[in-house]
């Protein structure tokens, strides 16, 4: 047993001492983490903000003029041009100049007053999210503008009043730092696992390896357990930036997601391990693990709702662990879930850790005897 550990203590060792040499892999290590975290951080965003918007005012009233005001100063429209023809707001829709075009006829003043006005609002459908967002949002600045202003004694008989839980400002920042986490845990395993197994096998050492009193078991673990450390390093810087730079709010238990984020290992590690049994040389690794990394990312919620995806692929996100280490990292962290609500996700990852593991722990001994 002592012999085994000594034996296993001296791969993880070795593999230690060759990622620090080798500075492509120290740049994965260190920077490719920060980088996607700044990008997905700052970069990506499903809040709209400034929405260049072009006013055509036909009415030139004190009411008009309070109406361009609230979208303003809002801070989600911004005026981009101004003109009493609607032929200018067409131009500047199609030359991009603005993004939204607000119409006031004339006659608004007298209208509100009567509690019967309307205005009316085009926008540039080129950008759908953009467009359905901007247009929420001029819809509740016109409801409350008109509440505001109606006259004659008018009553609204029925008011709407909107609370979000979990994530009060609805900042998609909040939303998405938590699960870049994910991203980087499954693209420091893959790319690690696989090019460091099929480098020992492009210069030959692998044969040497198996020849040695090391048992295939212990090659693998010697192999796999460095770039479990270096994940769960990568894991806490994240998580440190998410906290003190990004001042994403952590209500959840720690504990509950580090055990969490070991079950995902176990399956982000048996995929890499896997990979390198289909690989012959590092460039296949390197291209094979960007071919398994970008379906898992896009099947998995991180940037597009399962539940908007077509039936077959909400089933077949299921057999991706990313998918659930995604929802228990945002419960986690947002609504301080607790494992009574996220025990399936917690099944799902220790069934698709073992199975993985268990797959290319078998491939690996075959490809390498």
């Amino acid at each position: 047993m002592m012999q085994s550990i000594e034996r296993i203590f001296e791969i993880v060792r070795k593999e230690f001492l060759q990622v620090l040499r080798d500075p492509r892999l120290v740049r994965v290590i260190v920077l490719a983490p920060l980088i996607q975290l700044m990008l997905f951080g700052y970069a990506v965003s499903t809040d709209v903000r400034n929405v260049p918007t072009f006013v055509v005012d036909h009415d030139r009233s004190q009411a008009s003029r309070d109406l361009v005001e609230a979208f303003t100063a809002s801070g989600y429209f911004r005026l981009a041009g101004a003109s009493a023809r609607t032929a200018d707001l067409v131009t500047s829709l199609d030359r991009a100049d603005a993004m939204a075009g607000l119409v006031i006829p004339s006659g608004f003043a007298a209208e509100l007053a009567a509690g019967r006005a309307r205005v009316q609002l085009l926008l540039d459908g080129s950008d759908s999210n953009t467009a359905t967002v901007a247009r929420g949002y001029a819809e509740r600045i016109v409801q409350e503008f008109g509440v505001r202003r109606a006259g004659g004694g008018a009553t609204l008989a029925l008011e709407l009043r909107e609370r979000a839980w979990f994530n009060p400002d609805l900042a998609s920042r909040d939303y998405n730092v938590p699960a870049v986490i994910g991203a980087i845990i499954l693209l420091v395993a893959l790319l690690l696992t696989s090019l460091a197994v099929v480098r020992e096998r492009e210069i030959g050492t692998l044969e040497q390896l198996m020849v040695t009193p090391l048992s295939a078991g212990e090659l693998i673990i010697g192999k796999t357990l460095p770039f479990a450390f270096i994940s769960l390093v990568d894991f806490a810087l994240v998580f440190a930036l998410a906290l003190f730079w990004f001042k994403v709010p952590f209500v959840g238990s720690l504990p509950m997601l580090l055990v969490a984020t070991v079950l995902y290992l176990l399956g982000t590690l048996g995929t890499g391990l896997l990979i390198s049994t289909v690989s012959k040389t590092q460039q296949e690794a390197f291209m094979t693990s960007f071919l398994v990394f970008m379906p898992l990312l896009l099947l998995s919620g991180f940037m597009f709702p399962v539940a908007s995806m077509p039936r077959v692929f909400q089933w077949l996100t299921l057999a991706n662990p990313l998918r659930h280490y995604l929802e228990i990292v945002r419960a986690v962290f947002l609504k301080g879930a607790g494992l009574e609500a996220l025990w399936p996700q917690f099944l799902y990852l220790l069934a698709m850790g073992i199975g993985l593991l268990w797959f290319a722990s078998t491939r690996f001994r075959k490809t390498a005897s």
